[in-house]
């Protein structure tokens, strides 16, 4: 990790939403600066591209419109949180954490068996 990385801006377990594209989704890892391909971060326009000095995150993500589940790798700066409330709809969400609490007051949370 480099002088201008920081820490963790979110955290394991919260609901968030890209800044630019329609997807969400909970956090599940956190890298603390850049941390895949370069020629995945290569192809990504350059004029969106993010720095590599920051954290990304790991999501099991849901695209808004199709529900469709994946994994996304996204830097802190396209984040926001994600106050809808609504559960994410991702298969690997609903296996990793337990969903407490109702609306925007719900949280993900790690059972004891999968923490340290």
């Amino acid at each position: 990790m480099n002088a201008t990385s920081r820490n963790a801006k979110y955290t394991i377990g919260q609901v968030v939403r890209h800044r630019l594209f329609p997807f969400r989704g909970v956090i599940f890892d956190v890298d603390p600066e850049f941390s895949n391909t370069e020629e995945w971060w290569l192809s990504i326009p350059e004029d969106i591209r993010p720095r590599k000095d920051q954290p990304f995150y790991h999501l099991f993500a849901e695209a808004e419109e199709t529900r469709q589940s994946y994994i996304a790798y996204v830097s802190e700066q396209n984040l926001v949180c994600d106050e809808s409330g609504e559960p994410v709809n991702h298969p690997a969400a609903e296996k990793f954490f337990a969903r407490k609490g109702e609306g925007a007051e719900a949280v993900y949370v790690l059972p004891k068996d999968h923490t340290h």
